[in-house]
């Protein structure tokens, strides 16, 4: 089988796709930045940057120094994943990072298929959908640091890389395979297209986008393709090592599903949440209080929620008063912070929401390494990494995903 190497733009995204190719049966390693060391015999290799908000060059550098340590690695086919709402800025990071990709891999044109059908993101006419509502009328559109104001990925994508960019429709894909692939000779070849926007409705249309992308060195886009690979050879449900001890929630999503997710679990756990102009003026401190707060609740065996908000107009309000990077950074650092006085407190399961927040709490956390275990929903598995001596369970949740009960259900599935 062909070592599928992956760059995943955020933590989230990487246990998302993670999870996906272990479901297929592929042996699947993540690893926390480029691998350094040799790697276990596996299908799969996903690595974890956190290049969503930085500047284009920045990700573009970290791509090109993930796909070379995977290249030496032994990875000969490569995959770039981002988020199924296509989370990025008017200036990228998507598109410089598969143009420098494009360069790197000498693909002579690939798919963008950010559609995730499980989950609700689909793609028609090259306009993406969140449920039955366009991207642009979905909570995406306030969120602070990737506001999506424009449903139409051939023009959102056209204006982020230097390539033309075309759409493989909906209509071409269900007419069948030799359809699709004289359809792709036209934009590629004839039309100079270097990237394609793929429509998909459903399972069936990511089957026919897989087939049609199966022979090429480069594809990019979100976690729902891999579920139309071909099956690998390893078991589809990964066991790993547990801990035990309860559940902490550390929710730093104000996506509208996170927020349903915290309004839920309030009522049943017990809760706090992060005071925002503390977290500006000290994130340490305040993530001491949160941790102290904590400790009793955990020390009786019940599971608690630390979140950052309770509706979007706290976080608007905050912004306006102490800048939306800053507040943005002050949560994660804050969260992070209370992630790490948990754990040196004993703390072994851990639940992490929003990309952002879950990159800030395993980066200061030191882990390098996560295996992937059962899926609590689409894309939402549970890892475990080495820590302190022992196994930590991690479960790391795009902000947009997951049912209402997630925090209170999450353990149901260890």
């Amino acid at each position: 089988m062909t070592v599928l190497g992956c760059m995943a733009d955020d933590f989230t995204g990487a246990t998302d796709l993670a999870g996906n190719l272990v479901a297929t049966g592929r042996r699947t390693v993540i690893t926390i930045g480029a691998p350094v060391d040799p790697l276990p015999e596996t299908d799969a290799v996903v690595v974890a940057l956190k290049t969503r908000t930085v500047p284009a060059a920045d990700a573009v550098r970290a791509a090109l120094d993930a796909h070379r340590a995977l290249r030496e690695q032994g990875c000969t086919r490569f995959w770039f994943k981002y988020c199924s709402t296509f989370d990025s800025t008017p200036r990228g990071n998507i598109g410089p990072v598969i143009d420098a990709l494009l360069d790197a891999t000498g693909a002579p044109w690939t798919i963008a298929c950010p559609a995730f059908p499980a989950n609700g993101r689909t793609v028609y006419q090259g306009h993406l959908f969140v449920g039955d509502r366009l991207l642009s009328e979905s909570g995406m559109r306030h969120h602070p640091l990737t506001p999506m104001t424009d449903p139409d990925l051939v023009r959102v994508l056209g204006a982020q890389t230097r390539h033309p960019v075309g759409l493989l429709p909906h209509a071409v894909l269900r007419a069948g395979a030799a359809a699709t692939r004289a359809h792709v000779e036209r934009l590629t070849a004839v039309g100079g297209a270097r990237v394609l926007v793929t429509d998909a409705l459903d399972d069936a249309d990511l089957a026919a986008v897989e087939q049609c992308a199966r022979e090429l060195p480069l594809v990019t886009g979100g976690s729902g393709l891999a579920l139309a690979l071909p099956p690998g050879a390893a078991p589809a449900a990964a066991t790993i090592p547990t801990a035990p001890g309860p559940l902490a929630v550390l929710a730093g999503s104000v996506s509208e599903t996170t927020i349903a997710q915290t309004a839920h679990a309030r009522r049943l756990l017990p809760h706090r949440k992060v005071p925002v102009a503390d977290a500006v003026a000290d994130p340490p401190a305040t993530a001491r209080h949160l941790a102290a707060w904590a400790r009793p609740h955990l020390d009786t065996g019940n599971g608690v929620l630390v979140y950052s908000a309770d509706h979007r107009e706290e976080v608007r309000d905050a912004q306006k008063e102490f800048g939306a990077e800053r507040v943005a950074t002050a949560l994660e650092e804050t969260l992070a912070a209370c992630a790490r006085d948990l754990t040196a407190g004993g703390v072994r399961r851990l639940l992490v929401a929003g990309g952002e927040t879950s990159g800030a709490v395993v980066s200061a956390l030191g882990i390098r390494a996560l295996t992937v275990g059962p899926a609590i929903a689409p894309g939402i598995p549970w890892t475990s990494a080495d820590h302190r001596g022992g196994p930590l369970n991690l479960a790391l949740k795009s902000g947009n995903f997951g049912p209402e009960d997630l925090f209170t259900t999450a353990e149901d599935h260890l």
